[in-house]
């Protein structure tokens, strides 16, 4: 291909908005163009890299059997209604209404419509296990867009959802994408992170991310120094600074050296480092007790105080039921934060925020700063497993300027629950083996799920098992970010000047550059170009009439992997050289297209091994 048959806008000049490498490289390297905020048209040099890419994710899906099919983007809302997710996907979800006013979703993702599918051809167990994925275009309403493809408001995913008998069958599932997902990554030349990771809005009962490391990353990840322990912040756990009793009545048992409780004034002290300078100790000895509201409650609780009047709606009639708004105070030990991923996933609900000022009085009875689970029998009280261990505690005693000293778990209060909400952080120590932790900063680019029945059972999919009953079948799901994947792998390899491009996915494999493309520099380009091509290698040639220092600085933006300058004072030799090595190399015609083939079916042979 030549460049003046192509269309290669490069630009000088780094755009005003694009803040981080990817976004400055792939505008200025002529691969997208900004229509809108969050939304971009690839040019036909950025399109051969973002084609590279979905084949290679296609290929390794193809290899562990799932099979291409191809939904609408734009799909019916009733769908969306039946799986509960209508109401609980919030403002993100661009929802629109067609002529005759029925309601339709733009594809955010695809649980639903991959559902809805299996459900009206799937009659038998023989018919099972079945992965289904798709390569297509998603929309996601983002408040605020940014980093160019990275976070967008349309993109490409790569979405794979898989249907079985048991639980093994799923796990077998699992593993297979798990491995596919390393070697997509891998053939791409990405070094990725794999992590432990929440389900968030997906549902199910596991899940991992594959994170590339990058200073702007929307992800913490929490890694371990001395073994291979990683996890999100919002999944992360880590090995107890505290001995919890092992039942309540051995909570009681050790309280029983702790003095009564008693009441405290503490005139207009209510924050942790208030306390702690007031009463001269440290926030390891307080119980922080914060209200949150949750949305779409899912978990039973009908038992729980304070929620005898709650009542579950479902947002369409096969839709699963949740408690639309509830309240609960959270108990976690003065020196820690509330993991409010963790908290949501516990109490089964779609988002969880702290109370309003106005309903922490309402619902505590006193002013925000001095809640405490003693007493507290209005809400249900979730304690974090940091509170267990607490004998002798400083707590809110629900009125203005007073607290309970000498508090003491399972003595003066019984939590409705206990569980794990604690925010991990760096320094803490790894629930494998005790080293201590760190964080990275980390981009998602490929999410793998355990949904369980939450998909199938809300949309009544069923089959007929070996004993002719009916069963559900539990559910898989597996996304990649196709943009996302193609901007990080920018993010790894570029230099002061631009791209540098790993062979499996460089929009042409050897750019050929004429000093001045004509005579005898025109027949030896023409030459090399055609033998090239004959064995299997793309070329684009600079036939423009450009100084070569202006061919050069584009042929290193745009970052082809192997360039060769053809100039009449070296002929019959011509200059190879690496786009990123410093030097290069005078090489006779033929023994340069010998090396050339060499070097790119080597690096794709390593890439893809």
């Amino acid at each position: 291909m030549k460049i003046s048959e192509t269309f290669i806008p490069t630009l000088r000049e780094v755009p005003a908005d694009a803040v981080i490498v990817s976004h400055q490289l792939m505008m200025r390297a002529a691969m997208i163009r900004k229509l809108a905020n969050g939304l971009f048209a690839y040019l036909p040099l950025g399109l051969r890299s973002f084609r590279k890419v979905e084949n290679i994710i296609r290929e390794e899906m193809d290899a562990i059997g799932a099979l291409e099919i191809k939904p609408p983007v734009v799909v019916p809302g009733e769908i969306w209604k039946e799986s509960g997710r209508w109401e609980t996907m919030g403002e993100g979800m661009l929802r629109v209404k067609n002529r005759l006013g029925n309601d339709f979703v733009v594809s955010p993702t695809a649980e639903e419509a991959f559902t809805a599918l299996v459900r009206d051809e799937l009659n038998s167990y023989r018919q099972l296990p079945l992965t289904l994925y798709q390569i297509n275009t998603k929309y996601r309403d983002e408040i605020r867009p940014r980093y160019g493809v990275m976070r967008g408001r349309e993109f490409t995913m790569k979405d794979a959802y898989s249907y079985h008998t048991d639980d093994e069958s799923l796990d077998r599932t699992y593993q297979a994408m798990g491995r596919a997902y390393r070697r997509i990554f891998k053939r791409c030349g990405l070094t990725v992170i794999p992590v432990r990771a929440d389900t968030g809005a997906m549902g199910g009962t596991g899940s991992e991310e594959f994170m590339v490391e990058s200073e702007i990353g929307d992800n913490t990840l929490i890694l371990c120094k001395d073994c291979d322990y990683a996890a999100n912040v919002e999944k992360a756990a880590c090995k107890a600074d505290f001995v919890a009793p092992a039942s309540l009545e051995a909570a009681r048992t050790a309280a029983a050296a702790t003095p009564p409780i008693e009441k405290i004034e503490t005139p207009s002290v209510r924050t942790i480092e208030e306390l702690c300078a007031f009463l001269k100790t440290d926030a390891k000895s307080f119980i922080k007790t914060l209200i949150y509201k949750a949305l779409n409650v899912e978990l039973d609780l009908s038992g729980a105080p304070g929620c005898s009047k709650l009542e579950k709606h479902a947002p369409a009639p096969d839709a699963p039921k949740t408690y639309p708004e509830a309240f609960f105070a959270v108990a976690i030990r003065g020196d820690l934060d509330v993991n409010e991923t963790k908290l949501a996933a516990t109490l089964k609900a779609s988002e969880v925020m702290l109370a309003s000022d106005v309903d922490v009085e309402r619902l505590t009875g006193a002013p925000v700063g001095f809640a405490g689970p003693v007493g507290l029998t209005g809400l249900p009280v979730v304690a974090d497993e940091s509170v267990t261990a607490m004998t002798d505690g400083v707590t809110g005693a629900l009125a203005k300027d007073l607290h309970y000293a000498h508090v003491a778990y399972g003595r003066d209060f019984t939590p409705w629950m206990v569980a794990d909400v604690r925010t991990v952080k760096a320094g803490d120590r790894c629930v494998l083996c005790g080293g201590e932790l760190y964080e990275k900063k980390g981009n998602e680019l490929g999410h793998i799920f355990k949904l369980g029945y939450k998909y199938t059972k809300s949309m009544n999919v069923t089959y007929l098992d070996v004993d002719g009953k009916t069963q559900i079948p539990t559910m898989g799901c597996y996304g990649i970010g196709v943009d996302r994947t193609l901007a990080s792998i920018i993010e790894e390899h570029h230099d002061q000047d631009g791209i540098v491009w790993p062979m499996s996915v460089a929009p042409y494999h050897v750019i050929l550059v004429p000093i001045k493309y004509d005579g005898a520099v025109k027949e030896t380009t023409d030459r090399i170009e055609a033998e090239l091509a004959r064995q299997g290698i793309e070329v684009l040639v600079d036939d423009r009439d450009e100084r070569p220092g202006v061919k050069f600085k584009d042929a290193d933006l745009i970052g082809i992997p192997l360039r060769v300058v053809i100039g009449e004072k070296n002929l019959p030799k011509v200059e190879v050289k690496r786009r990123k090595d410093k030097d290069n190399r005078l090489l006779e015609i033929s023994e340069a297209i010998t090396e050339l083939v060499g070097m790119v079916k080597s690096e794709l042979a390593e890439l893809n091994s």
